[in-house]
């Protein structure tokens, strides 16, 4: 799912008072170490995967994420506001993979066919125009669903989706996230979390969540060298941490309560 510009002149990023327009970001390569941390962590979770169960993919980009999951999933479905499909197509046919399909669609307006056993959705709660909206997600979900989410952690140190702030043309000032929300909301391209509002949030919308982890920085848009390497090597090596301040993401294992 893209980034959302947000009007300079808005208070805040919520649901009474949002007046953005959606615009598209690059989605997440394959070989990004994003995108390969977050498919181990699903891998890891007790019971995620199986032949005989159906996943879908919330905010799916150019399919990477679940391209990578399709040989341990029945089925596999994605679905982005943005239009993907020749790229995905593209991939698709030339793995000769059967089992994945995607769309494109607005989910917080549209409704999706089927209900799934699973679900994922990395980085895209935090671009929805009403983060209540993640209660839509039931709708598409078998009762027990397991679901593998994740959402920009406040403490990381550099702001992640950036913010336009005036006077300043490098939009990822350190510490810019630490701000109080309604200050950051008022500049940033996208809401952040802690561990105690996406928890909130996602019980808020009839979830109950399970485990909550931070996700080490994949350092990702660092240049190639000695650097990126070393960090690499020794700081960011594992794919979760316990400290927040070495974290971009919180990664939540959640699950469908039953009506």
């Amino acid at each position: 799912m893209g980034l959302l510009f947000i009007c300079p002149t808005m208070t805040r990023i919520d649901e009474t008072r949002f007046a953005g327009d959606h615009y598209l970001g690059r989605p997440a390569d394959a070989q990004d170490k994003i995108i390969s941390r977050r498919v181990e962590l699903v891998r890891r979770i007790p019971g995620f995967c199986g032949k005989d169960l159906t996943l879908l993919e919330i905010g799916c980009g150019n399919g990477a994420t679940m391209l990578l999951l399709h040989d341990c999933m029945k089925h596999c479905h994605g679905v982005d506001i943005f239009d993907h499909t020749t790229d995905f197509a593209q991939q698709v046919n030339e793995r000769q993979i059967t089992n994945c399909t995607m769309q494109q669609a607005d989910i917080e307006c549209e409704e999706l066919q089927g209900q799934y056993d699973r679900l994922i959705c990395f980085e895209v709660i935090e671009h929805l125009r009403n983060h209540h909206h993640v209660a839509r997600f039931r709708k598409w979900l078998r009762p027990g669903a397991l679901c593998a989410i994740s959402v920009p952690n406040k403490w990381w140190i550099f702001e992640t989706h950036g913010a336009k702030l005036p006077l300043l043309p490098w939009n990822r000032v350190p510490f810019f996230s630490w701000l109080p929300t309604c200050i950051h909301e008022r500049y940033a391209n996208a809401r952040i979390y802690t561990r105690r509002r996406i928890k909130r949030l996602l019980e808020e919308c009839g979830f109950e969540v399970v485990d909550m982890q931070y996700i080490t920085a994949p350092m990702d848009v660092l240049k190639e060298g000695p650097l990126k390497r070393f960090l690499v090597k020794y700081i960011f090596r594992h794919h979760t941490t316990r400290i927040p301040f070495l974290s971009t993401s919180i990664f939540i294992v959640a699950k469908n309560k039953p009506s």
